[in-house]
């Protein structure tokens, strides 16, 4: 066999690379997990990039509104999905903290709000206005809410402020807090076996759009400030007298020292951006097809190769 030699230029030529590029900290990236199915597919795929560049990563599940403590602490090394409407507050709070970062958007526009199904438009067609939501009360009432409306909301630590915004607009309607996103769409399957009219909380991207068409709620416009200043809105005695953006921004945030102890997961963190379609097949897996959220990840990983390895150069 012939023996190979390499002259001392050439051999620090090809050293300079490596040492000009820190390699990732054998520690596990920790990587959150919440309780709606984008969110924890997203999160398991992400994690398997990771894997797939010889990192090593660990889950945890955690409130999603207290995570951005976490992150700001480097108890956990990043979070996925920042809503806008969701977790906005929670987000920005930490931000002025300091100890945690935006690594910008995803390709996506979020909307997140009070919600119906067309049929409960045919029942009260003044929709999708709220003044007609309300006048329409009296077909959401159940055994639980008496004489006025059921809304069903998302789950508490969602921080949604349903009831707020009831008392603000003075709305004949009684919010519930679903247990989980699950519990959402059992409400509204069982509501259209016979057409019932039904209001809860929904989100766009998700599988959901596309198995039951439906609208909004049109409340007042949101404007900055809305939930900080009762002068903002049409209540000037309230907060939360408006509706959600109705064109929200879905983030990812990092701990301040990700980019120095994994450079290169943090490098691919800040080309990773979903869209729209993209997250709502990943909810669909769980949601509708019934994987596990690692199988889905694995399939939505196989079968979008090219954008996913894009990421990681």
């Amino acid at each position: 066999m012939k023996k190979l030699t390499l002259t001392l230029a050439a051999t620090a030529m090809m050293a300079m690379p490596l040492a000009a590029t820190a390699k990732d900290s054998s520690d596990p990236i920790v990587i959150p997990i919440h309780n709606w199915s984008s969110q924890i597919v997203m999160s398991h795929a992400v994690g398997q990039i990771f894997e797939s560049m010889g990192n090593a990563v660990e889950f945890v599940t955690t409130d999603s509104q207290a995570v951005y403590e976490s992150v700001r602490m480097g108890d956990v090394a990043l979070e996925l999905e920042v809503w806008e409407g969701a977790f906005g507050a929670s987000f920005r709070a930490a931000l002025e903290k300091g100890g945690l970062h935006d690594v910008g958007d995803h390709n996506a526009v979020t909307r997140e709000d009070w919600w119906y199904p067309m049929w409960t438009k045919d029942a009260c067609p003044g929709l999708p206005s709220w003044e007609a939501l309300n006048a329409c009360a009296d077909l959401f009432k159940t055994a639980e809410t008496g004489d006025k409306g059921r809304y069903l909301d998302g789950p508490v630590d969602w921080l949604k402020h349903g009831k707020e915004r009831v008392d603000a607009l003075g709305m004949d309607f009684v919010v519930v807090n679903a247990g989980s996103a699950a519990a959402l769409w059992a409400e509204i399957g069982a509501a259209e076996k016979d057409k019932r009219p039904v209001v809860v909380f929904n989100w766009t991207p998700n599988f959901a759009e596309a198995v039951w068409p439906g609208e909004f709620v049109e409340f007042p416009e949101w404007v900055d400030g809305c939930d900080k200043d009762p002068s903002v809105g049409p209540n000037p005695n309230a907060l939360y007298d408006c509706g959600n953006p109705a064109k929200g921004y879905l983030k990812k945030a990092a701990w301040d020292g990700m980019k120095d102890k994994w450079p290169g997961a943090y490098a691919t963190l800040e080309k990773i951006s979903f869209t729209n379609p993209q997250i709502a097949e990943m909810a669909k897996f769980v949601d509708i097809d019934e994987m596990e959220p690692e199988e889905a990840a694995a399939e939505w990983l196989a079968n979008n190769e090219s954008v996913w390895k894009a990421w990681t150069n």
